[in-house]
């Protein structure tokens, strides 16, 4: 055990800051220099692979960050996988951590770190020996070279990215998994509403274009089609930036200080985005998983069964319950479709309440861990004697309800504008509406004072 402990505490890492707060432009900078990166790695082809790759993966891109074909096709998969294994290993017992101190902390981010290279290595390897990135046919007697450049530059990419995630989450603002997520789907939702690239179909591609060229052809399907999910993008916005607002003030006061407190605010959606990024990258990982199985000759008639495209996957994966109703024109599109889509709604409702008890417990966001930093701030609440285990049980009466209803609330949301057919993913909409929101207040909060004038009248 010592050796493995040596090497989780001498696994490379980015420096953190010697400065105890870091200014905004220090922020900005390094966050935009990491976006910049983010963008042109998406555009790096992957040398040696078949130039007639075909993007059987697409529907995985937004939720993991990544850009298929490109070297950082992993994204931000094995980062999330490492994570959602580690949190169920931490949550069921299998593997204890002390998350209250700082060695139980750091062996916890060493493990996670250690996990996530080896996921980087596995599913490089998966994506090119199980063709789902193969090499280039024409140069046959290169096959297993080529396999092993693919490999290496899969993996290569995997720990820029991992990297990358440490230095926004250490340098900038946010998390660097959030930053990427909120990236990739804002840029699709740009280029699937203004896009005027011809596509296979009578219109561009983007989707305001699309609105108004069928009109002009009097095509009120296809204008339907287009505004649905125009709209549909919009009312998921807002839906989420009112969920994301909601939240319960407990009263608190400075126990030397008289007349003087402040109020300690708990979130509807306590566990933010989270458990929704981590559902979401389950449910990505098992189709792609799938996907890969596919290509296994499966003697058992049931196995095979699960593993085809009419088993497991389309059960995971969200029917477009608004394009089917608009192309037939009809509410009665058959029952299977609504049948899974219901389904969908309560697997992501069933992961979310499951992943955000998991994160609450982790992430020092339970009861006790914000009573301690409640009572080393100075605060108490007012009328009672300072304990923490009067705080403590206080707070329980409103983390344990928020952390379930909040779940409901967003995994039936991101499942209904997964349904709606949205623009992007409705997913990934409803992630990048919350990020980019948990972005302004951690802005606002942290520095509203040192920022530009120009752009703090914008943030207030």
């Amino acid at each position: 055990m010592s050796i493995i402990n040596e090497i989780l505490m001498n696994l490379p890492e980015v420096t953190p800051p010697t400065q105890k707060k870091l200014s905004f432009k220090e922020k900005l900078k390094w966050t935009g220099i990491i976006l910049v990166l983010f963008f042109v790695l998406g555009m790096v082809p992957l040398f040696g692979l078949n130039p007639g790759f075909q993007n059987r993966f697409e529907y995985l891109q937004i939720i993991l960050a990544s850009k298929f074909g490109s070297i950082i096709s992993l994204g931000i998969g094995p980062i999330v996988t490492a994570s959602i294994v580690l949190q169920l290993l931490n949550g069921s017992g299998i593997v204890k951590f002390d998350l209250t101190s700082h060695e139980g902390k750091k062996k916890y981010q060493g493990i996670q770190k250690l996990l996530s290279i080896f996921f980087i290595i596995f599913e490089s390897a998966i994506y090119v020996l199980m063709g789902g990135m193969a090499p280039d046919p024409n140069l046959p007697h290169l096959r297993v070279i080529l396999q092993l450049i693919l490999i290496f530059q899969l993996m290569l990419g995997g720990i820029m990215i991992m990297f990358m995630d440490e230095i926004v989450s250490k340098w900038g603002f946010g998390s660097g998994i959030s930053l990427f997520i909120a990236a990739g789907v804002s840029h699709t939702i740009f280029v699937k509403s203004f896009s005027w690239a011809e596509s296979t179909a009578t219109y561009r591609v983007g989707a305001v274009i699309q609105f108004f060229q069928a009109l002009f052809a009097s095509d009120p399907t296809d204008a339907a089609l287009a505004i649905s999910a125009i709209i549909s993008t919009i009312v998921v916005f807002v839906i989420a930036v009112y969920a994301q607002a909601m939240k319960v003030e407990i009263p608190l006061s400075f126990g030397r200080i008289r007349g003087q407190g402040m109020r300690w605010p708990l979130n509807f959606v306590y566990t933010s985005n989270i458990p929704v990024i981590l559902v979401s990258a389950l449910f990505a990982n098992i189709q792609l998983w799938i996907t890969m199985a596919q290509r296994i000759d499966v003697k058992n008639k049931f196995i095979s069964a699960l593993l085809s495209n009419n088993g497991i996957v389309t059960w995971i994966r969200p029917p477009n319950l608004v394009k089917s109703i608009i192309e037939q024109q009809s509410l009665f599109i058959g029952g299977d479709v609504y049948l899974k889509a219901l389904f969908y709604i309560v697997m992501m409702i069933i992961g979310s309440i499951i992943f955000s008890y998991f994160w609450v417990q982790t992430a020092g966001m339970d009861a006790r861990s914000q009573a301690e930093q409640i009572m080393s701030s100075g605060l108490q609440i007012p009328g009672f004697r300072k304990d923490q285990r009067v705080l403590e049980r206080l707070l329980n009466r409103y983390i344990g309800p928020l952390t379930i209803m909040g779940a409901i609330t967003i995994g039936f949301l991101a499942a209904l504008a997964d349904l709606s057919g949205a623009l992007s993913r409705g997913t990934g909409i409803l992630l990048s509406v919350m990020i980019v929101y948990k972005l302004y207040e951690e802005i606002a909060q942290e520095h509203m004072m040192d920022m530009h004038p120009m752009l703090r009248k914008m943030m207030e």
